[in-house]
């Protein structure tokens, strides 16, 4: 009674285009006050506690550094660096716009960011040359899910704390699995500017193009490296390197780069400001609707569901990762990592899946919901940019989803891949 009144009341909201987490948070007050078991203010109370945590004070900083450094010339450096590395092959600049994406989301740790960083330079570039702007668009918008699988990812943050799994050896473990559907992600590209024609740049590749490119962007390059080196080495803990990433950012665009100025900061903080907020009453709300459902032994019965339907191992994996794929369609990346830890991770773990593994597998499959319909964020950033309608870039991007899920099987089947790193 409990969970149908709970997801036929947020599925109600979501149709009348209620924002997701006001849709959460209102199913679960409707909820609340239907079945009569727990008072109103357990959702008051639910809102403050589940935000109250030390881990989860990386998320502010995290978001304000990729603002800052969003705007303070960093993407663009990266791009040229790229591009003068693979510009002049074949479906170079497809190949440089994900390997830029790659970078940025080392830096960001957000997928719409660096879709609009990156997409706002590479896509017109692509079309200018001769690209398809459907493909120019797809890549881009395909290649953004990185930034929520390369650490530093906030979707990453989010599942440890569900989870209790280290956030260090979350980020680590995301490495490799984010550089793989990088690599899918260009092979494809290959293959298609190969067979369209798609040459790159009439610039021929030098030594000395590509020491002056990795010279003007050496501040930027330094970022993921401060980063990600303090954290493994034991220097500062995630939420830490999430201050540290701000500082820089904030002295490389203002000192360095010199493309920030004084009256830009009021803009930059209430931009990080605002996403900010967005995401902590989707967390709020989240956990309140999570906490709900554990109250009433719901992600206990779905589990014990799945384990009756078959005792085959591959079958109940392939199980999750398809409801994953199909949760990401609908419904925020966040949200659904609160909402779905409980009810799959001990699953996961009978399916002897070490915890950090399936956080990884976890996060990339909803990763590859920021490029599908409906929800697909990555989508209607990059549809902004280039000006084509959903529907259009949503058959483009299906090749692109394609080589993501393959890339996800690889990471799924091989958990070497996510734990050498760690192990």
């Amino acid at each position: 009674m409990t969970a149908t009144i709970l997801f036929t009341s947020f599925a109600l909201f979501l149709l009348l285009s209620v924002p997701i987490g006001i849709s959460i948070g209102l199913s679960t007050l409707v909820t609340i006050a239907l079945i009569d078991i727990l008072p109103v203010s357990f959702l008051a109370k639910e809102f403050v506690t589940s935000v109250d945590s030390f881990p989860l004070m990386a998320v502010p900083f995290f978001i304000l550094a990729g603002e800052i450094m969003g705007k303070g010339g960093i993407s663009h450096r990266l791009v040229n660096v790229a591009t003068s590395i693979v510009g002049n092959k074949t479906g170079g600049l497809a190949i440089a716009g994900i390997i830029t994406s790659l970078f940025f989301a080392a830096i960001s740790g957000s997928g719409p960011a660096t879709v609009a960083a990156v997409g706002g330079m590479m896509i017109p570039a692509m079309v200018d040359h001769g690209y398809d702007k459907r493909f120019a668009t797809a890549v881009i918008a395909s290649a953004g899910a990185l930034g929520v699988i390369i650490p530093p990812s906030i979707p990453m943050v989010i599942y440890g704390v569900i989870g209790s799994a280290s956030i260090g050896d979350l980020f680590i473990s995301g490495v490799i699995p984010g550089v793989l559907v990088a690599f899918g992600l260009m092979v494809w590209s290959y293959i298609y500017a190969k067979k369209m024609g798609y040459t790159g740049t009439d610039e021929k590749m030098s030594i000395k193009k590509i020491g002056e490119s990795l010279y003007d962007a050496k501040w930027a390059l330094l970022i993921p490296i401060i980063i990600l080196g303090g954290i493994y080495g034991g220097i500062f803990t995630p939420t830490e390197a999430a201050v540290v990433a701000v500082v820089y950012s904030f002295m490389a665009g203002i000192f360095l780069y010199r493309e920030i100025k004084l009256q830009d900061l009021p803009r930059l903080f209430a931009d990080g400001a605002l996403t900010t907020a967005t995401i902590l009453i989707i967390v709020g709300a989240a956990t309140a609707f999570g906490r709900l459902l554990t109250i009433e032994e719901i992600p206990t019965q779905v589990a014990d569901i799945m384990l009756s339907i078959t005792d085959e191992r591959i079958i109940l994996v392939f199980l999750i990762i398809t409801l994953l794929l199909i949760v990401g369609c609908f419904m925020d990346t966040l949200a659904a990592i609160i909402i779905l830890t409980p009810i799959l991770l001990p699953i996961a773990i009978n399916l002897n899946f070490d915890p950090i593994h399936f956080g990884i597998i976890m996060v990339t499959s909803l990763a590859i919901g920021f490029i599908t319909p409906p929800l697909g964020v990555n989508l209607f950033v990059s549809s902004g940019i280039s000006g084509l309608s959903i529907s259009v870039l949503s058959r483009a991007i299906v090749p692109f989803f394609i080589a993501m899920v393959i890339t996800l099987l690889i990471i799924t089947f091989i958990p070497q891949l996510s734990l050498i790193l760690i192990n």
